[in-house]
């Protein structure tokens, strides 16, 4: 199965969750936030198509790795490539984050308009969603592993039980080191 990317996958990261982790960048975005930190994944023509099973041969060479991120983009536009990666992750024992511009409200709804097969296949394998549309009036540059705080980090397992979104409270706390660096 090829997924579209916008760039390739970034190894190392310390800024798209917790631990070390690798993030895959998808292509392809409907939101189009303004002031995004990403325009150039907007457009679902550009990027490049690659495997799936080339980004998990991939992933097999990680060695301290945490987890991973999917991000882009918006990866819930590529639901069925995203899972198939997700799956191979899960079973390597890495944790899996997703960056959204959807609201988890959104993604669980099957009769809503903007539904997309695929969607709650996927969350089933994320650990940690950050949903919602980045809203440069709500940006803040103090919050954690989120740009605006519309933003929710939130516990997919729990949510999903629930079917409402349930809230990673830990990541909501600001170190009193961070609110000095950042002045």
């Amino acid at each position: 199965m090829l997924i579209r990317l916008s760039h390739k996958i970034t190894r190392d990261s310390i800024v798209d969750g917790p631990g070390l982790r690798a993030v895959i960048w998808t292509q392809g975005c409907k939101h189009n936030c303004m002031g995004c930190h990403n325009p150039r994944t907007h457009s679902f023509n550009k990027g490049f198509l690659m495997e799936c099973s080339d980004i998990v041969k991939e992933l097999e060479d990680l060695r301290l790795h945490k987890g991973i991120t999917f991000s882009g983009g918006d990866p819930l536009e590529q639901p069925l490539e995203c899972l198939e990666i997700a799956k191979v992750a899960k079973d390597m024992g890495l944790d899996i984050w997703c960056y959204t511009g959807y609201t988890f409200e959104e993604l669980i709804n099957k009769r809503g308009s903007k539904y997309k097969e695929g969607w709650i296949e996927f969350l089933k394998y994320i650990d940690v969603l950050i949903d919602g549309p980045f809203m440069q009036q709500n940006e803040n540059l103090l919050l954690k592993f989120r740009g605006s705080e519309n933003q929710r980090i939130l516990d997919v397992k729990k949510s999903l039980r629930f079917r409402a979104p349930i809230l990673m409270e830990e990541y909501y706390e600001l170190q009193t080191e961070e609110v000095a660096i950042a002045r």
